[in-house]
């Protein structure tokens, strides 16, 4: 499943707050046409009205919104902070990797959170992703 490819996938991000990452993982989905910014303004309205529920692990988001907010087409993007930012979470604060998804019905959204699981469920992947310094290398870290 090719769906990070170098269009949707941001290392070095720079954001002062969670709303601000959200945003910068939703604008990727954006450009690349896969998403409405309506669905961007949906993922962060649920962020401010449930709170941190998106925060899957410690360090990881997972925004999303409901399909028929604006998905085009079943999508994931990956952002890693340079600095972590706070997203209120009890136990996972703070978040350096945001990973916004997108599917196009209810079962593809837990499809997105399997194959991120697959990618984000090792401890020592991650600790490499945290320090992968181009798209190259998170490529083939992931595949």
């Amino acid at each position: 499943m090719q769906l990070l490819n170098e269009a949707v996938v941001l290392l070095n991000a720079e954001a002062k707050t969670a709303e601000e990452a959200i945003r910068l993982a939703g604008d990727l989905l954006v450009k690349a046409g896969k998403v409405r910014e309506s669905y961007v303004n949906a993922m962060v309205k649920g962020f401010n009205e449930v709170g941190p529920y998106i925060v899957i692990a410690p360090g990881i988001a997972a925004p999303h919104a409901r399909p028929e907010h604006g998905v085009i087409e079943k999508c994931l993007s990956f952002v890693r902070l340079q600095e972590p930012v706070k997203f209120g979470h009890p136990t996972n604060d703070p978040v350096q990797i945001i990973c916004a998804i997108g599917g196009v019905d209810s079962s593809g959204h837990i499809e997105m959170l399997q194959y991120l699981a697959s990618i984000l469920g090792d401890p020592d992947k991650i600790k490499q992703i945290l320090t992968v310094k181009n798209y190259k290398e998170f490529i083939k870290l992931i595949e």
